[in-house]
């Protein structure tokens, strides 16, 4: 046999095919040396000829259960797409399950795995995230503080290092919740404010402002696991508070059913700054969509991956608010719901 056999011939078509043109060409061989030949050219091929197409591999660090995480995940992989890499995406899932000790050697795990970009959850999973590494993007989806006085962005605009993500204006909105509650309890003093110490004092601060500007006395009520949820809310009632604002936190996040039946089953008006709280029994849901937030983090995520600098990723706000309002809910605490919550809310749940 004379002559080499072009390796743009092999790269096209099945192998019965490329036997055709090479007998037509006058290569007579049997088909033991056939398949001989084609096995022995395959092992030379060029990695990307033989390969799948390469994937993302993005690590998502939740300081919540996989349960929880779960769902978050599937909002997160809309953002990222459909197609090309996006298709192929490996998500490297880490959740603390309410252990937040646990997320700075979850964060280093990450990194040693060779993740390329990381979506942090929460403040304390940011922060893990970035002492674990200057130089793997992270993605933030984080409603509790805020990345300039962190010192974790230069500005909004231009971060300038390796954190971007989302993260919710405090002041204006924890006015605003304050608001709604007073709209549904007139003439309220006394304000119960269920707070996470791991969500950082910034929302805490400026609730407290709101409160001192309108006259309200703000309590505030911490824990830490849900293990403590029962007891606050008894608390609550002995302190005679005549409503409740939950401040933002993955772990209210995860158990909106249980704060809901706590809150009806003690008898106190109750807000959250996550939807679902009303769609769950609660009285009053008022916030960002978290599903609409953890697309918007994966789109996000995307751009980096496709070759957006980080530093230069500008930080984004949650775009979309909704107001749900539970009428049922209100009946049962002897509350009548204002025209003003019932006009302006996306939802009403009679």
């Amino acid at each position: 046999m004379g002559g080499r056999i072009p390796f743009s011939a092999l790269s096209k078509g099945s192998f019965e095919p490329l036997r055709c043109r090479l007998l037509n060409a006058g290569w007579g061989m049997r088909r033991r040396d056939f398949i001989q030949i084609i096995a022995g050219t395959a092992a030379g091929w060029p990695f990307a000829v033989r390969a799948q197409q390469p994937k993302w591999r993005i690590g998502f660090l939740h300081p919540s259960p996989s349960a929880i995480v779960a769902h978050r995940i599937a909002a997160f992989r809309e953002g990222l797409g459909s197609a090309g890499e996006a298709a192929n995406a490996e998500i490297v899932e880490r959740a603390a399950n309410n252990q937040i000790g646990n997320l700075p050697a979850m964060a280093a795990e990450l990194v040693g795995q060779g993740v390329q970009a990381i979506c942090a959850v929460g403040p304390v999973a940011v922060r893990a995230a970035r002492e674990a590494t200057s130089s793997v993007p992270i993605v933030a989806m984080d409603l509790e503080s805020d990345p300039v006085a962190n010192v974790w962005a230069k500005n909004l605009a231009h971060p300038g290092g390796n954190v971007t993500g989302i993260f919710l204006d405090l002041p204006g909105f924890n006015a605003k919740t304050l608001q709604l509650l007073r709209e549904v309890v007139p003439g309220i003093a006394k304000v119960a404010a269920l707070w996470h110490p791991a969500s950082g004092s910034l929302q805490l601060e400026t609730m407290r402002s709101a409160a001192s500007a309108v006259n309200i006395m703000l309590e505030v009520f911490e824990v830490r696991d849900p293990s403590d949820f029962d007891r606050v809310f008894q608390a609550m009632v002995r302190s005679h508070a005549a409503g409740v604002l939950m401040l933002s936190s993955p772990l209210f996040a995860g158990y909106p059913r249980l704060l809901a039946d706590l809150a009806l089953s003690n008898r106190l008006p109750a807000i959250n700054i996550f939807p679902d709280f009303a769609q769950n029994g609660g009285l009053i849901g008022y916030g960002p969509d978290i599903r609409g937030l953890f697309t918007q983090a994966g789109l996000l995520t995307r751009k980096v991956l496709q070759g957006t600098s980080v530093a230069d990723l500008p930080i984004e706000r949650p775009t979309r608010f909704k107001l749900i309002a539970n009428l049922k809910t209100a009946s049962a605490l002897g509350i009548t719901l204002p025209a003003s919550i019932l006009l302006s809310a996306d939802e009403v749940i009679e």
